[in-house]
């Protein structure tokens, strides 16, 4: 019997199973597609999470000039971040991992229906075929296999949603070698478009006269349309003067933001989108996911080195993911989203230029979720502090409405 069975072929599968191997664990695979079948979204990071993980060559591309657009005055004076951000080579991360799988035993189909003795699991497939191993790992992303949420009074999901264009352009649509993070300028806009949800611009020049342009919306209930996406993208483009000459690839992207936390007592376990390891308050996802897999990996060969079966073996892994410390970040990171929600275009720009004038180690460990629940808290008052009145009386009205993320996060509880 194999040790461990992970449901999904995607990023988070890979770099779940990777990190298995490398304590010398049996894994199986079971997804509808093989794990070499190439990765169609585009996957950002901050450069220095990668140095510190020793896999900066995994890199495709990186910048140097890093810039926002919040303010009145924000086409003269963008918000420099002086911290370098690159795109991971897809075709080489994807390698990367599978070279470390060995030979790895993949199956061909979806997870249909999962049973549990004292010692093991069994997946059926769609197909009618059994697959039993000491562990299920589910990785098959916010429409999770197997994964079973808690049924906890949460707010409505949100979701951020992208339309993006690959291509080449009249003109450079962002300054040559720039990368612009969140580019909130909305010129181009009516008066009742700039009333409804903000989106910004996200864009880099990607060399060879090629660039990426992404209008996003951060964070909506409902998810707003890519067509509003699209149509706004056009708008922006049109109002600088350029014209899309080339299309080499079009990008829409969409996930849930703050999907309900997984059960911590079933007996699969989650990893990735299906233990709702997106960052509540801005997407992030594969680095935390790089960070965690070796912490939960050795949590997981070491309960099965000491005999562990079924549900003990199970609670090795999830304690270790949703630790009390995380799972107290993860409430006030949602109380931060839904109080984002709730600005408007001018409020939300307001709240952004005071997020990166903190100390860049602190909105840095806010992006990525490495600081602790007391860093966390201190940057926010720190923030509270020196930023403008509208966004104050914002998150104070936060507090009488979403008052409970706050006092979850104080319980350390699902």
């Amino acid at each position: 019997m194999f040790d461990v069975l992970i449901i999904g072929a995607g990023p988070a599968a890979l770099i779940m199973a990777s990190a298995l191997a490398n304590h010398g664990l049996s894994l199986q695979g079971l997804a509808p597609t093989t794990p070499d079948t190439p990765w169609p979204n585009t996957y950002g990071v901050w450069c220095d999470e990668l140095e510190e993980l020793g896999l900066k060559d995994l890199l495709g591309q990186s910048w140097q000039n890093t810039v926002s657009y919040f303010g009145r005055e924000a086409a003269t004076q963008p918000t420099r971040h002086h911290r370098d951000y690159g795109l991971f080579d897809k075709d080489k991360l994807q390698q990367h991992f599978l070279t470390q799988l060995g030979d790895m035993t993949w199956h061909c189909g979806k997870a249909a229906t999962v049973t549990h003795t004292s010692d093991h699991s069994c997946v059926t497939t769609e197909a009618g075929e059994d697959l039993k191993a000491k562990l299920v790992i589910d990785t098959t992303g916010h429409n999770a296999a197997l994964v079973q949420r808690s049924i906890s009074k949460n707010p409505p999901v949100s979701y951020q949603v992208a339309y993006g264009i690959v291509g080449k352009f009249s003109k450079p649509p962002v300054a040559p070698g720039q990368f612009s993070l969140m580019d909130y300028r909305a010129e181009h806009l009516s008066a009742e478009e700039l009333a409804g949800p903000p989106t910004f611009l996200y864009a880099m020049d990607m060399g060879d006269d090629v660039f990426f342009v992404e209008e996003t919306s951060l964070a909506l209930s409902p998810a707003m349309a890519y067509d509003t996406l699209k149509d706004r993208l056009q708008k922006r483009l049109t109002a600088d003067g350029v014209e899309v000459s080339e299309v080499h690839h079009t990008e829409y992207c969409l996930f849930p933001m703050n999907l309900p936390l997984p059960d911590l007592n079933q007996r699969v376990l989650g990893f990735g989108g299906a233990a709702s390891m997106v960052h509540p308050a801005t997407g992030y996802m594969v680095g935390a996911m790089l960070r965690r897999a070796p912490d939960v990996a050795v949590a997981i060969a070491t309960s099965i080195s000491n005999g562990d079966v079924g549900e003990a073996l199970a609670q090795a892994g999830w304690q270790t993911l949703w630790t009390t410390e995380r799972l107290r970040k993860h409430h006030i990171y949602q109380f931060g989203l839904e109080t984002l929600m709730r600005f408007n275009h001018r409020e939300l720009c307001q709240f952004f230029d005071s997020f990166f004038k903190l100390p860049q180690t602190k909105w840095a460990g806010f992006l990525a979720d490495t600081l602790s629940p007391f860093e966390l808290v201190m940057a926010m008052v720190t923030m509270f502090s020196q930023t403008t009145n509208p966004v104050r009386g914002g998150l104070m009205g936060g507090v009488g409405t979403d008052g409970q993320l706050l006092f979850k996060s104080l319980m350390g509880k699902v």
